[in-house]
Formats: structure tokens, sequence, C-alpha cells
């Protein structure tokens, strides 16, 4: 099963700054200041951390829904250890704050599933294979 293209555009008013169109969104990504950009939008590693945040959040929602838990308000904050990246190893922490009427055991429920979320589960046990070519 294949997805609708998604499409990434120069915004040549700026140096490297790129429009990228996802069905009828728009998000505009560029460079840092040290990359030479003008921060005018998150970077590809922000956009790759900022995925693995929104699966957990929306994979809590759905699941809380399906399961009837009465949580309220799910925040997710992932940060970055990108210090060995070039060895192979890039980390990424996910600090989940849940608020609502939930005991114990069911904050524990919703930590497991949160580790289950398909973004994780591509980052982490799925090979995937890049294909690049010339239009």
């Amino acid at each position: 099963m294949s997805s609708p293209a998604i499409e990434v555009k120069r915004d040549q008013s700026l140096a490297m700054r790129h429009i990228v169109h996802v069905r009828n969104h728009l998000i505009s990504v560029d460079g840092s200041v040290e990359e030479g950009g003008v921060d005018a939008g998150p970077n590809p590693h922000d956009l790759y951390d900022a995925a693995l945040g929104a699966c957990k959040a929306l994979t809590l929602v759905w699941y809380a829904q399906r399961k009837n838990i009465p949580v309220e308000d799910i925040q997710v904050s992932i940060t970055r250890d990108n210090s060995e990246e070039r060895q192979g190893t890039y980390r990424l922490a996910a600090a989940i704050s849940l608020t609502g009427d939930l005991t114990e055991a069911q904050r524990l429920e919703l930590l497991a599933v949160a580790e289950k979320c398909p973004v994780q589960k591509l980052m982490t046990s799925v090979k995937t294979e890049v294909t690049t070519t010339l239009a």
C-alpha cells in the first residue's frame, strides 16, 4: 500500500526554506541559522523527532478512547541526543504527561501502549529502504 506523494518545494525568497505539502497541509521547513537558514521552520531532524512524539500522543488518545480510560490531557516531550549520530546511535527520549482520573495500573498500561506506537516500531525494528532518483 502506498500513500500519496509528499511534495517538498523550494521557497526561493529565503536561502534554504522549503514548503512540505502533505495532502492539504503545508509545513515550512528550514535550516537553523548555524546551518545557513533563518530558522523559518523546523529542520528535518525536528520533523523526525516530532513524528515520534505525535505518534505516541495520537496512539494514546486512540487507545484510551477504545478502552474507556479517562485520560484528559496527553503531552509528549521529545528530547534528542545526537552526539553519537555519526557513530550510528541517535537517541530520543520521550516524556509523557497524562492527566485525568487514572489509576496507577491505567497509567502503566498507557505507557506500555506508547512504547508500541507505529512510528517507534518504524524507527527501531523495521528496515527502511530509500530509493532516490532524478525526476
